[in-house]
């Protein structure tokens, strides 16, 4: 599973046998490549959603027919992107929060 971004619905008006009346969302990954989904929960622009990739896409629609690769598995209610990718602060080997953390061998050799 992944975690992507709604962009917008897409509109196709022929479509194979299968996707006949499947709702098709375009999303953004993080590095903004954009996909194409099912959407059976019913998403907006702007939604967080969790996506569920390869076969396992077909039965989150309720229907293995379907054929789908990635499938909106549902929204995320309360995500902040922006704090996911932030590094913990430094510790010292005691642990403790915003030291530095001591100096390794090769950098004691180096200041000498």
């Amino acid at each position: 599973m992944e975690i992507n971004q709604v962009v917008g619905p897409l509109y196709c008006t022929h479509r194979i046998p299968g996707l006949e009346h499947c709702a098709l969302r375009v999303l953004k990954d993080r590095k903004g490549k954009l996909l194409v989904a099912t959407d059976p929960v019913g998403t907006r622009p702007g939604n967080w959603v969790f996506t569920v990739s390869g076969s396992a896409g077909r039965y989150a629609m309720g229907n293995p027919d379907i054929l789908t690769d990635l499938t909106i598995g549902g929204i995320i209610d309360d995500w902040a992107p922006e704090t996911i990718a932030q590094a913990a602060p430094a510790t010292t080997s005691n642990g403790g929060p915003g030291e530095q953390p001591a100096p390794q061998s090769s950098d004691r050799a180096q200041a000498a």
